[in-house]
């Protein structure tokens, strides 16, 4: 019987698992990225983004910046959960988080180093890609080849970007933003499917077996790659609209199948519910642009804030407490507070200029300070363990 105490984990403890360092980078980006964004709207602050405006710059550092952080550390925590290998950690992942943050760094600076960006920038996401393909080959789970594919249309979205910012590319810039942002949004809705009525069920409290439809999961699909090629070849165009309207009706009829009562008592569920409502809040304003005279900007935000914003915060309080040994059935007291400062700020972003648009500027500097206040109470909260062993001692 070998009765020898178990070895302890090695390591710096915020790079023994790939959340750990992404999660924080993201979580502290959200806040920093966002005071850059007010001082150079709200305040008329000039800064040089490498050559590109501040509204691109800011449009960028959302989905491939913060949102790119996100999925990285989820994808590299989840790979190891479902092929039940070891993803990156050490010094490898330290090497593909300093890729991601030089290249944050550098889209601040001279136009000259835009170039430096983009190597940088490209290369984190290729590292992604190769960080979480490699355990799920050698697992043989070749359904799970679906999501390395995104990520790849994520990195050429993103290369796209660079080319038209670099004046290499006509409308590259539109085409990789705008499919950078789709592909994310995609990501989260077929993510979703997955865990969303997973967790629901078995965070309620009490027995309850969801609705889901084969026939939903591939409509809402076909319609949403229609809507996204619409948006990029005629944008807001009629097709649009009616592919629009299409994800409307079947995203309501899919997340009616997810409802119960008891996600109320729960904010790690219904801040993922909200967030689902508030994309296809998006979906439908984005079918009244074609119709009445309604900037599609709101539609942009309402699945870009209170979707993509509120369930990757969501998704990242959930993770981060499972993931260093805590219930996750008993989150800190203050995520309730920090969810319902990001519903606010999608509200003041989205629903107020629709109503007081002779007000616009402030409801947009309002909104940008809801949601600095949403992800700094998250970095308080979340960052000490984050960068501290798990409570129950185990590796990870």
């Amino acid at each position: 019987m070998d009765i020898s105490e178990p070895e302890s984990p090695r390591g710096a403890a915020w790079l023994r698992l790939g959340f750990r360092p992404f999660f924080l980078a993201a979580g502290s980006y959200a806040v920093i990225g966002m005071l850059i964004w007010f001082a150079a709207y709200s305040l008329n602050w000039t800064l040089p983004f490498a050559g590109i405006s501040a509204m691109t710059w800011h449009a960028h550092e959302m989905i491939f910046g913060y949102s790119l952080a996100v999925i990285a550390g989820f994808l590299l925590a989840a790979v190891g959960n479902w092929t039940g290998l070891p993803t990156v950690r050490g010094t490898p992942l330290l090497l593909l988080f300093l890729a991601w943050l030089l290249a944050r760094l550098l889209l601040l600076g001279d136009t000259a180093w835009l170039i430096y960006a983009a190597a940088f920038d490209l290369l984190f996401t290729a590292g992604l890609v190769l960080a979480i393909t490699a355990p799920i080959l050698r697992a043989r789970q070749w359904g799970n080849l679906g999501i390395v594919a995104i990520v790849l249309l994520l990195l050429g979205s993103n290369l796209l970007f660079y080319l038209g910012a670099g004046g290499w590319l006509e409308q590259g810039v539109y085409l990789g933003l705008y499919s950078g942002l789709y592909l994310i949004l995609g990501l989260v809705l077929v993510m979703s499917r997955r865990v969303v009525p997973f967790f629901i069920e078995r965070g309620v409290g009490y027995p309850v077996e969801l609705r889901n439809s084969q026939f939903i999961d591939v409509a809402g699909l076909l319609a949403f790659l229609v809507f996204w090629l619409a948006d990029l070849y005629q944008p807001n165009g009629l097709v649009v609209a009616w592919s629009a309207i299409a994800l409307v009706l079947l995203h309501g009829v899919r997340l009616q199948g997810w409802y119960t009562s008891g996600i109320w008592r729960k904010p790690l569920l219904w801040s993922l519910y909200l967030a689902h409502v508030a994309i296809i809040l998006g979906f439908g304003l984005k079918a009244l642009v074609y119709y009445v005279d309604l900037s599609p900007y709101f539609a942009l935000h309402a699945y870009a804030v209170g979707g993509i914003g509120l369930i990757t915060m969501g998704m990242m309080a959930r993770v981060i407490l499972g993931h260093t040994g805590r219930a996750v059935a008993d989150p800190p007291k203050a995520v309730s507070w920090l969810f319902a400062a990001l519903i606010l700020a999608t509200l003041v972003r989205v629903a107020l200029p629709i109503l007081h648009i002779e007000r616009y500027a402030l409801w947009i500097s309002l909104s940008q300070w809801l949601w600095i206040i949403a992800f700094s109470g998250f970095v308080l909260v979340y960052a000490p363990m984050l960068v501290r062993t798990r409570v129950d001692g185990k590796d990870g």
